[in-house]
């Protein structure tokens, strides 16, 4: 059983969560959510250790299984019960939620709930919460969460944003203080509650929802222009929670790209040259995405699988961007992508075809070129200049 509580303890609980907590015998929860519990509970209660994982695959295997679980506001909104179904099963979880934090804050700022975004920044890194227009609610990890995300989005010109952080929500210690990002990072306060969510009106509202032009991005030439870009990432075709690898990345735009195309969709972005590297990161918190950056391929590769809970999590797709020619480098992009996984390799150079040629035609797949044309002045008369043209490989690892 999960129950839901708010930061006005048991005074704000429905009858059905008071009963249960006070018929329990075992409840688990952090030190401030179990500290809301008054003297009619008389359960035992035990702090969550850390990690917390196992301590949920040790209440699954309980021989009882009667154990209770407190959790703040909503579990089912970035709160413990995801997980507790997840490890525990469905079948054998119950949740009672309570108002959740972001209801609350959507409620005094007169946004309807459904048109806010939710961000997570409890295990998310700061740069995730990066927007370029919108608004949103933004879960904190603690006390030092609002200055973080405040120095961040002044640091990458969102600086105008108005920030509204609310503290202890729906308690007698309640408290909201509205703001611009760029007046919280000069001013931070030293008395903010780790208890706080903080709800943004990203500006200035620039929001693009398909492929961003060039100068969207920091970059010293070696960049996917815009055309080529939308055709990779067609090719590339992202789906949610799915994880690329820009392989050469330069900029980092494909990455980038990627992670803005789909929920939960991340990158990681190999490249050699240290100061590409600091200009891929410096796009990634720009535009608010997950590119984790490491050094070059295919050195990089060794360890560059992450785990989720012990499982591998191979990239489901791999870019290769630059390097073609590296002995080795493609053999240890296919040996990373699992079966049915996506490549795609863009080549401008004679030696890089020959490269994709050889792959053809040992594996198959498609064989693209794509030649493009912009308009520039001759004289008083407009003409038309080519651009370098770019042959693409793309194939599925049987």
């Amino acid at each position: 059983m999960v129950v839901g509580i708010g930061a006005d303890g048991m005074a704000g609980l429905s009858p059905a969560s008071v009963d249960e907590l006070r018929r329990a015998t075992t409840i688990y929860g952090s030190t401030r959510q179990l500290d809301l519990l008054d003297h009619t509970v008389a359960a035992e209660r035990r702090e969550w250790p850390s990690p917390l994982l196992p301590a949920l695959h040790a209440i699954r295997d309980a021989p009882d299984g009667d154990v209770h679980i407190v959790a703040s506001g909503d579990p089912m909104l970035h709160g413990i019960g995801g997980s507790a179904v997840r490890i525990i099963g469905a079948e054998r979880v119950t949740v009672l939620p309570h108002v959740s934090s972001v209801t609350l804050a959507c409620a005094q700022l007169g946004w309807a709930v459904q048109e806010t975004e939710v961000i997570s920044l409890v295990t998310g890194a700061p740069r995730t919460a990066v927007r370029r227009g919108g608004r949103a609610v933004v879960l904190s990890r603690d006390e030092s969460t609002p200055a973080v995300l405040a120095r961040l989005l002044t640091d990458t010109g969102r600086g105008d944003s108005e920030m509204t952080v609310l503290e202890q929500l729906g308690g007698p210690a309640e408290r909201r203080r509205d703001t611009t990002a760029r007046a919280w990072a000069t001013d931070p306060p030293g008395d903010v509650d780790a208890l706080n969510v903080i709800a943004i009106r990203y500006l200035p509202e620039d929001r693009r929802f398909h492929v961003l032009p060039d100068d969207a991005f920091t970059h010293d030439g070696q960049i996917t222009k815009q055309p080529m870009r939308a055709v990779t990432l067609a090719a590339l075709a992202p789906r949610p929670g799915e994880l690329l690898w820009d392989v050469g990345a330069g900029s980092g735009s494909i990455g980038v790209e990627w992670c803005r195309s789909g929920a939960g969709c991340r990158a990681i972005a190999f490249e050699r040259d240290g100061k590409r590297r600091a200009r891929i990161a410096a796009n990634a918190d720009a535009h608010g995405v997950d590119v984790e950056v490491r050094g070059a391929a295919p050195a990089a590769f060794g360890g560059a699988v992450p785990t989720q809970g012990g499982v591998t999590a191979q990239p489901s797709a791999v870019f290769i961007g630059g390097g073609l020619t590296f002995p080795g480098l493609v053999d240890g992009c296919l040996a990373a992508l699992p079966a049915g996984g996506r490549l795609v390799a863009n080549a401008v150079t004679a030696e890089s075809e020959a490269v994709l040629a050889r792959w053809y035609s040992e594996m198959g797949g498609e064989l693209r070129r794509y030649q493009h044309y912009r308009g520039e002045p001759v004289g008083t008369f407009t003409g038309w200049r080519p651009a370098m043209p770019v042959t693409q490989w793309v194939a599925v690892k049987p």
